[in-house]
């Protein structure tokens, strides 16, 4: 069941979450619901600057924290 929720912020504010739900096609509830429920390795890449997203997937699965846990025992162990 949804709920309406009354948010206060400053103008500037407001007008900078109506701009970005424009851009992203989506309502600033749905922007804002999304943000409070992902993960925080879930950001969206167009959030991330420029270079961090260009550089974002380069690692592959080498990236991954099981693999790296799993190089880490195979080296020391």
């Amino acid at each position: 069941m949804q709920s309406k929720l009354t948010l206060r912020m400053e103008e500037s504010v407001i007008r900078k979450a109506k701009r970005l739900a424009r851009k992203r096609g989506k309502s600033v509830s749905r922007i804002i619901s999304e943000y409070i429920t992902e993960e925080p390795d879930e950001q969206l890449v167009e959030d991330l600057p420029p270079l961090t997203a260009s550089m974002v997937g380069v690692l592959g699965n080498e990236g991954e924290e099981q693999d790296y846990k799993k190089y880490l025992e195979e080296k020391y162990l």
